[in-house]
């Protein structure tokens, strides 16, 4: 009976752990990162946002007040990142055992892209909030929720969120990829795995090629969320809103916020996964002791 109800003990803490592991490591070191990342960095998409507006940079702010739309762009940061991680390290655990070697760059792609979906959920709420803020510097984020939710209700807040998916899908399938690719070679050179700082290197690089060709994406996102009902931009499709930026506004459109878009995801993709990468190595050994 020892034996018996020791095996039990035994096989509880081996699932508690897994579950740990599995589960709970990538959520909060997924929530530690995303909050990180969007305090340190929030003045540069700030600055990207009004570049992108159809207001233009200076009727938006500027460089005035690069704060604004701070507090929902923090509420929403923790939960959205927390939940891609879940969805992006259970994916890859689910998948890699069944897929030969050659193919692992399509399961982070997978595992990436239902990340993705499941996060904007949590996320688009707080992005439409806090994009409004920065390109309306006078508004506080209730008045934009109130105001949203009085003119457009519940679907307002999601404004944006299949735009945004559109968005967040490709930049995903490249730069996840290339973070693991990096890090393989990386670990396979050095002969050991690779050092939480050495991840958020390769987070950097990643980031910035994904960033630079995904910017046309970003620019329609933020000309939907930062519409007004009845607007052109509410109605076209993607494909059509990239063509319509594209005839009036020529590559100069398509491309703008190009510079401060890549700058802060490059320094978004250093910050971000490598906080991700040291929460997770602290709570992991955490775990082992």
């Amino acid at each position: 009976l020892v034996h018996v109800d020791s095996c039990g003990r035994s096989k509880a803490m081996e699932g508690a752990s897994e579950f740990f592991v599995q589960f709970l490591v990538p959520l909060l070191a997924g929530g530690i990162a995303g909050t990180t990342v969007d305090v340190v960095l929030f003045p540069l998409d700030t600055i990207k946002t009004r570049l992108q507006s159809t207001k233009g940079f200076w009727a938006t702010g500027g460089f005035r007040q690069v704060y604004a739309g701070i507090l929902p762009a923090a509420a929403g940061s923790a939960p959205s990142a927390a939940t891609f991680f879940c969805t992006y390290e259970l994916t890859k655990a689910a998948l890699a055992p069944r897929v030969p070697q050659q193919y692992i760059p399509l399961v982070h792609m997978l595992a990436a892209s239902a990340g993705e979906v499941v996060s904007n959920m949590v996320r688009v709420p707080f992005e439409v909030t806090k994009q409004r803020c920065q390109a309306n510097r006078n508004m506080k984020p209730l008045q934009v929720i109130r105001q949203t939710l009085h003119s457009e209700g519940v679907r307002g807040l999601y404004r944006g969120y299949f735009t945004t998916i559109s968005r967040e899908i490709p930049f995903s399938f490249i730069q996840y990829p290339v973070w693991e690719y990096f890090k393989a070679s990386w670990a396979s050179m050095q002969g050991s795995p690779v050092q939480p700082w050495q991840g958020a290197v390769c987070g950097a690089f990643a980031g910035g090629i994904a960033a630079a060709t995904t910017t046309p994406l970003d620019v329609a996102k933020t000309r939907v969320m930062l519409a007004k009902v009845g607007d052109s931009e509410v109605r076209l499709s993607i494909p059509k809103l990239l063509v319509t930026i594209g005839r009036n506004e020529g590559m100069r459109g398509l491309f703008s916020g190009f510079v401060p878009r890549v700058s802060w995801i490059s320094l978004g993709g250093f910050v971000f996964l490598g906080a991700y990468e040291q929460s997770r190595h602290l709570l992991l050994h955490m775990t082992v002791r």
